[in-house]
């Protein structure tokens, strides 16, 4: 299995690094903030590498509230878990001296 993730690895980077090498043409990026005197001109292939990676941040940022919000969440219940099993590995606390209206009480046949 682990060949062919090496395999599926290397054919996802040949590809990327052809799409690389066939998007070297220059363009061109203007801001609208800044008007036409500002533009960037670099390959296309780093435009898109830069926006790829903007959005993998972005998109991490946004998982970053939930994320904790599970870590805590799995906290508190591995707490409840030890609680509870520290709880049943307790031996149950039996009276020596029965109440004194127990006697009083018939047993119960068959059932």
């Amino acid at each position: 299995m682990r060949v062919l993730a090496w395999i599926f690895n290397l054919l996802l980077f040949l590809v990327a690094l052809g799409f690389a090498l066939s998007n070297t043409t220059v363009a061109e990026l203007r801001f609208f903030l800044f008007g036409d005197d500002f533009a960037w001109r670099q390959p296309l292939v780093i435009f898109l590498l830069l926006f790829f990676v903007a959005g993998v941040v972005v998109g991490l940022l946004a998982a970053f509230p939930s994320f904790f919000r599970y870590r805590r969440e799995l906290a508190r219940l591995r707490r409840e878990l030890r609680l509870a099993e520290a709880r049943e590995r307790e031996p149950a606390v039996v009276p020596d001296v029965l109440p004194p209206d127990a006697a009083a009480i018939p047993p119960r046949i068959g059932g």
